[in-house]
Formats: C-alpha cells, structure tokens, sequence
C-alpha cells in the first residue's frame, strides 16, 4: 500500500465513538476533520457503538456539534441489535423489561415491541444497557423477571468505558448483578457478538467495511468475528502493551495513532533476514526477547514490533516482561506513543 492511501480499498468505515471519535463531550482531537475528508470522497460513514443509552438522534447531534458529519441514520447502536434479536425471538407487540435508558426503549418500540419497567407486567424478555440513572430498583425488577423465565439480553458487555476522568463501569460490570442474583448469562448483543454487526451490514449494505475502533476485546475482535479488516486507534484505552501481548483474535490489521491515517499511504511492515522493519526501524525476536533499533515515528516502531512479537507468539500470548524493556527504552528515546500520557488519550 505504497501509493494508496488506507481508506481507498473500503466503502464504509464501522466507526466506534468513544475514544475514536470523541471522549465524552470533546471531540478526539482531528477526529471530524478525517471523517468530513472521507465522506467527501464517497466512503459510507456509519458510528457504531455499544453505547445503548442514547438514541440515534441523539448521538447523531452530538456528533454534528462536534464537526463530524452525522445523522440518525448514520449511527448503529447496541440498542438497535439487541431489540432486534428480540424481535426475532417473541411475539410482535410483546412486553420487554428495559433496565437501561431511552436509547433501549426507542429502539424496542421501533421493533414493535412495548417496553416495560416492572416484571409484574410478565415481560418475555429482559435487556439491561448502560443508563447513568441506573437504579437498584430496576436491577430488581430485572433480576424477578429473569427468574421467573425471561429472555436476558445485554447491548454490550464492556466492562468500563471511557472518561476524561479515566475508565469507568461499564455495562459488562452492571449486567453481573443480575447474572449473579440469577445464575443466567446474558445473550450479548452489542461488540465483539455478531448480532451489532450484522446490524450495520443490513443497515448500510456495505460490501468493503473497514472496522475502527479503539478496543482490542470490542472493535478489533468484532472485526476478527466478522471476518472484516480492522483498524486500531491510539486515541482510547488500548496501549502499545495491550497490542504487543495480543492474541490472534485482538490482533488489528491496522494500527495508527488516530483517524487522519485514513488518508495517508500506511506504512509497509516488511519481513526480512533478520526480523521485521517499518519507517526507520527494525524489530527482531531472540532470546525469547523483543529487540527494536532505530528511530523515527515510534507508531512506525510498534507496527513493527507487533509484527515480530505476533510472529514469535504465533497463536498464544507474548509474556510481558519479554517486551516491557523495549516500550520502555523507546518511550524514554523522545515523544510518547499515543495512549502513553497517563490518561489513555
């Protein structure tokens, strides 16, 4: 991919939001810049996200706010996969026990179905997604409905989400009260499952997605579900140790410090005598050990770092300790990776 930029083989980027497009209400900085750029060229935009407590509206106004280009028919949620996997299961019209927000509720009542707060209205289903309003009392109501034999799905299970402020509970970690009070599992809906993605397949009829996101368990393993290329940002909570120590399904086809690499020719990873090269350096893996020389981008330096470590651990997971010294010899060497200022962003 000398002489093309990235974004030109794909027709539609499946782009997550938190920590690729924005961090709570700021946008990532150069964020809408690279997608206006990509729209104008003619790629399909689509935000995914398993954020379940918005509505598309309002996300899509958010965004606008922001500088990138959006409308409610441009955002996928979580809220809208699980609500149809419900759909596909019950009776049309059929009462659904929301603990969540409205996001859920209007993505429920668009499927035909009627959402409901207490299991004395003998739901068929429970789905929980994240609200920041989140009562005990609805767990509650959540938990009665589960035991007394309703469907039990989850619009995601991530375990924290992003903040300014640092990660915070996600829905992951709230759906374990009424998995633990019940001894029942949730369906998932949301990211890496396949139900949110096959939502944005029908959604946007794309024949060429091009996955991008932040998470390694989420965006990146939801493209390896998918059999899709993904597409890793710096700009969220994965860190180049997070990447080095990947397994195979964790492992992106891409990795750049943000979006505005959608339209530069990405750099080629070369395999040579001696290990792996990228921009001005070279990685090689002897000794059981990570060994990187040169300078230049150090993006340059993780891409070819991944490539040598990935290679060595092949199907497992590279120990830490094998390449901690490396990240902290080239850290120490000049300007951070992206995700290395203490904050993940």
């Amino acid at each position: 991919m000398d002489t093309q930029t990235l974004i030109d083989p794909y027709d539609t980027l499946l782009l997550d939001l938190d920590g690729v497009v924005y961090l709570g209400h700021d946008a990532v900085p150069g964020a809408p810049e690279a997608l206006r750029r990509a729209m104008e060229r003619g790629v399909r935009l689509a935000y995914v996200t398993n954020n379940a407590s918005r509505t598309p509206g309002a996300i899509a106004e958010h965004l606008e706010a922001l500088g990138a280009p959006a409308s409610p028919e441009d955002v996928v949620t979580s809220a809208q996969a699980a609500a149809r996997l419900i759909a596909e299961r019950v009776e049309p019209g059929a009462a659904v026990l929301v603990v969540g927000g409205t996001g859920l509720r209007s993505a429920l009542r668009a499927h035909g179905l009627r959402p409901v707060s207490t299991a004395l209205d003998a739901p068929v289903a429970v789905v929980q997604g994240m609200a920041p309003n989140l009562s005990y009392g609805l767990l509650a109501e959540g938990t009665l409905a589960v035991r007394q034999g309703a469907l039990f799905v989850a619009a995601n299970a991530d375990a924290t989400m992003p903040t300014r402020r640092g990660e915070l509970p996600g829905n992951g970690a709230m759906t374990r009260v009424i998995a633990t009070a019940t001894g029942v599992e949730p369906i998932v809906a949301g990211k890496p499952e396949p139900p949110l993605h096959r939502e944005s397949m029908l959604r946007t009829g794309s024949k060429r997605p091009l996955v991008v996101g932040d998470r390694l368990d989420t965006d990146i393993e939801g493209a390896t579900n998918a059999g899709v290329d993904g597409l890793l940002v710096l700009t969220g909570v994965t860190t180049p140790l997070d990447l080095l120590t990947a397994t195979p399904r964790h492992r992106p086809t891409y990795v750049a410090a943000d979006l505005s690499a959608l339209h530069r020719p990405y750099p080629r990873v070369r395999r040579g005598e001696d290990g792996w090269g990228c921009g001005g350096w070279s990685a090689r893996w002897d000794g059981g050990r990570l060994h990187l020389d040169g300078r230049g981008d150090p993006v340059d330096g993780l891409r070819a770092a991944c490539a040598a470590t990935w290679e060595a651990a092949g199907d497992g997971r590279a120990d830490e300790d094998a390449v901690k010294a490396v990240l902290a010899s080239v850290l120490s060497g000049g300007a951070p990776f992206p995700g290395e200022n203490g904050d993940h962003r």
